[in-house]
């Protein structure tokens, strides 16, 4: 019997998660996108290969499956409730070339690391999640650059086009999102073999902190270490035996920006007929693309993905109320996450009102700090960077607002990477301006390098201890 999307129970019977690979073009409404207000995407319709590559994209298997993603919402309802705490992080934007294993399994590790410190240093559970296999695309302030009398598209990710300043580079070319396709898989794989097949394992944490703890200014980190893998040890004496310490869930989000290669990657789960997002996990909304009216809000209200949308120091109580609506009209816990990217400076202010009609409207959403983006600057030496004091200025007035509100503070977002780079400026182990020449490596933002991603996350389990 044919399954169709008005006739769910007809749907065949399949193992648990398993996502029919067809079946999404007619479920009713998941088009209306096209009709409405659209932003930030190439232009690239007319592209001879446009065609042929959606269509590739539609028939591939999908990237996640139902029940990973069911399983993700799951756990974010345990942080909407406060007994969970959200870790989300890796690059700003993800480049093919830098898909490899040591730089993909850095980053895992710095992850992991941010993980066990939290959980360790908060007692709580952390749902660890990462900017990864998808982050390709990035929203552009211009369609155009200039430079010297030049004027060409502006570089919106290796998804679309490239980051050299050339004609031919800067060409959107849709052939790009099957090599995205490819690219996440891969990554997807190698992410699961790390966190599955021992990598993961908790009793390694002292071997996970052996770059970080040789540097002496981090001594009482060392001692933290020392009684996680103590405490570990006593278990093991104990005869307890945890699956827990052995591996653990990692799951994959991107920005869903690029709508026309998430719908080519939407697919009907066969236990339930309906649509999910299989591109990844967890999926959000960015600033310049949360109209409520617009094409990517209306898209992602249609989908069973948990969802994010980004709320920038212009949001105002009333659209956030509205977005709740849109996207989370059964007030389903887990459902709907709000990142606040406010900026040290904005923070206190603008934050507490948001926070406030949200909790009176009842509603059950994850709250998450985003303390990047709000805190971009351009150095002396042309550079975008940011500061590691604002960054951290706004992770404490995040925790502050919340516990003053009697609110939870859910959740950290942060573009980092597991590599010794030099892009954001301060830190225990001081980054300055001179770095940037041989070390700045980021294609768009800049991002927390492994010792200042570790450093903030101990900041961050001891404002969670005092909540």
């Amino acid at each position: 019997m044919t399954a169709t999307p008005e006739n769910p129970a007809e749907t065949p019977l399949t193992a648990p998660g398993e996502i029919l690979h067809t079946g999404a073009a007619d479920y009713p409404g998941l088009d209306e996108w096209r009709r409405l207000p659209l932003s930030q995407q190439p232009t690239w319709h007319s592209h001879p290969e446009f065609e042929a590559s959606v269509a590739e994209l539609s028939a591939n298997p999908p990237l996640v499956f139902a029940g990973e993603v069911d399983n993700l919402k799951r756990r974010l309802a345990r942080v909407a409730q406060g007994e969970a705490f959200l870790l989300q992080g890796g690059d700003c934007a993800e480049s093919f070339d830098g898909a490899t294993a040591d730089k993909i399994s850095a980053r895992v590790k710095t992850l992991l690391q941010m993980a066990a410190v939290l959980t360790y240093g908060a007692s709580l559970p952390v749902v660890k999640m990462g900017r990864m296999a998808g982050q390709f695309a990035k929203p552009r302030s211009s369609d155009e650059e200039t430079r010297d009398d030049v004027t060409l598209p502006s570089f919106r990710g290796e998804i679309v086009n490239g980051f050299d300043f050339t004609r031919e580079s800067r060409e959107p070319d849709p052939r790009r999102m099957v090599k995205a396709y490819n690219t996440s898989a891969s990554t997807l794989n190698l992410v699961r073999a790390f966190t599955e097949g021992g990598f993961a394992d908790l009793r390694a944490v002292q071997q996970w902190n052996k770059g970080f703890m040789e540097n002496p200014a981090h001594a009482r980190y060392e001692q933290i270490a020392g009684e996680i893998d103590r405490a570990v040890r006593f278990m093991e004496a104990c005869g307890v035996e945890f699956e827990g310490l052995k591996r653990t869930e990692f799951y994959a989000a991107h920005e869903a920006l690029l709508l026309d290669y998430e719908r080519a990657l939407t697919r009907i789960d066969s236990r339930t007929g309906e649509p999910y997002i299989t591109s990844g996990h967890f999926l959000w909304a960015g600033e310049r693309t949360r109209d409520l009216d617009g094409a990517h809000i209306d898209y992602l209200s249609r989908v069973h993905n948990p969802i994010g949308v980004k709320l920038g120091p212009k949001t105002t109580p009333e659209e956030a109320l509205a977005l709740i609506e849109k996207l989370d009209p059964h007030r389903e816990p887990g459902r709907l996450t709000f990142i606040t990217r406010m900026g040290a400076a904005n923070i206190r202010e603008k934050l507490p009102p948001l926070v406030e009609a949200v909790r009176d409207s009842g509603a059950q959403v994850v709250w998450v700090t985003d303390p990047m983006h709000g805190n971009t600057i351009t150095a002396k030496n042309g550079y975008k960077t940011r500061r590691f004091d604002d960054i951290m200025d706004e992770v404490r007035g995040f925790f502050e607002v919340h516990r003053a509100l009697g609110t939870y503070p859910g959740g950290l977002h942060v573009e980092m990477t597991g590599d010794d780079v030099a892009e954001c400026l301060g830190g225990s182990d001081v980054i300055d301006e001179s770095a940037f020449d041989g070390r700045y490596e980021s294609l768009v933002d800049p991002r927390l390098n492994h010792k200042q991603s570790l450093e903030m996350a101990f900041l961050v389990a001891e404002a969670l201890s005092r909540r």
